[in-house]
């Protein structure tokens, strides 16, 4: 690697990569990555995986977003920031945050495969970033362990494997420095949406449901995990912004050191009771299982996902403040990123769980109405009542589902008379 590093000409140095490579611009950068075609002989195959080195065009949203968090996360502190990348494929992530955020003033990007090092390290050359982008080549736990002493500790850790980061909370909190944002993607949705749920709970120590807002649980079940983790150090934390998009979910949360700061967090997990007969759901706050076992509305048995987190998972003044960065960034996704902020900024403190109005209309053999004219209805009934980024058919409301339902006939008996 040295010896490629050292070399003067990097346009005779490309040609020694092992594998066909291609140009890709995406805000302010302009790196090499695989040509993905070369990996895909049948249609089903997924070209990322089998790459030599991890590079997905589908997550530009995600790096997008993750600009935005990391500015609006510097205008917060108000100065010079560190960020690290242990998991950074080609490094375009990292070398984004360097070009494209004010403030930040060193970046330390890491990979265990030597060949996503050789790579990151010219694409990191290519952007003229040599002075303030080092890129390491490590096990992402060791690497990150290198980092726990107090005066090493970074700003800004962003987590983003294949599949679950819960390898990875143990040694990201520790190198995270007190107020410092930590940044997590998981992409492993069937255990977390309880498609295996067992898996869910081996991982995330939580268990899931499939709901129709189990996109949601998963977010309070990755909170939840990092919640626990983060409290045995004696460090609590606060979610600032979330989103489930595509095939993953994405939680930014602040580290708060202090076992007050970790007591306080822990006080935040509970469960989410459901009802798969009524649609009846609550909330119940503590690490352990609720007595409850029978549903309030109709007496059918209850379903329990958790313990997970049923704190706040959005931010109203960082998702404006994100908001306010898109316009200074160069987005090709731009009015997906605002829609996404701005359907976020309206979440924030409503309350947990959201009810898909085609669901009920179908289980109640309904027509189903469009749902500013549901949202309408509720808000006249004086309850809260926003959609959500989660689902695009889904309602945040404080209503019961009796409410609800009843909400849905009404509309219907009314189209009816007309």
């Amino acid at each position: 690697v040295n010896e490629f590093y050292g070399r003067r000409n990097f346009e005779d140095a490309k040609l020694s990569f092992s594998f066909p490579t291609v140009v890709v611009k995406e805000g302010a950068a302009s790196v090499f990555v695989p040509r993905l075609e070369a990996y895909v002989k049948e249609a089903w195959e997924y070209a990322p995986s089998k790459a030599p080195v991890f590079y997905n065009p589908a997550m530009e949203l995600n790096r997008d977003v993750a600009v935005l968090a990391l500015q609006a996360y510097q205008r917060m502190v108000e100065r010079e920031i560190s960020a690290c990348e242990p998991l950074t494929g080609c490094g375009i992530r990292g070398i984004r945050f360097a070009k494209e955020v004010e403030g930040v003033r060193k970046v330390v990007l890491n990979d265990i495969n030597l060949e996503a090092v050789t790579l990151a390290r010219f694409n990191v050359h290519q952007n003229k970033l040599s002075e303030h982008v080092v890129v390491t080549n490590e096990d992402a736990n060791l690497f990150l362990s290198r980092y726990a002493a107090p005066r090493r500790r970074f700003d800004f850790i962003d987590v983003d494997p294949f599949g679950s980061p819960a390898p990875y909370l143990d040694s990201a909190i520790r190198a995270l420095r007190d107020n410092g944002l930590l940044a997590l993607t998981a992409t492993d949705m069937a255990p977390l949406c309880g498609v295996h749920p067992q898996a869910g709970v081996r991982k995330y120590g939580g268990r899931p449901l499939r709901t129709e807002y189990c996109h949601e649980l998963a977010v309070r079940l990755l909170a939840g995990c990092l919640t626990t983790t983060a409290a045995k150090h004696d460090i609590g934390i606060d979610v600032l912004f979330s989103h489930s998009t595509d095939h993953y979910i994405r939680v930014y949360a602040v580290a708060h050191h202090g076992a007050k700061q970790a007591d306080h967090s822990v006080q935040m997990m509970g469960h989410v009771l459901h009802c798969f007969a009524c649609f009846h759901r609550e909330t119940s706050k503590g690490m352990f299982s609720p007595l409850k076992q029978d549903c309030p509305e109709c007496g059918s048995k209850l379903n329990a996902a958790g313990p997970l987190w049923l704190g706040e998972l959005f931010d109203e003044k960082f998702c404006l403040s994100m908001e306010k960065e898109v316009e200074k960034k160069s987005l090709k996704q731009e009015k997906r990123v605002l829609r996404l902020l701005s359907l976020a900024r309206k979440e924030a403190g409503a309350p947990a769980t959201y009810y898909v109005v085609d669901k009920i209309c179908d289980k109640l053999n309904l027509p189903i109405p469009p749902l500013t004219e549901t949202m309408d209805k509720l808000k006249k009934a004086g309850f809260q009542a926003t959609p959500t980024h989660f689902h695009s058919r889904g309602i945040r409301t404080d209503a019961p589902a009796r409410i609800v339902k009843e909400i849905l006939m009404k509309i219907s008996r009314e189209e009816e008379k007309q």
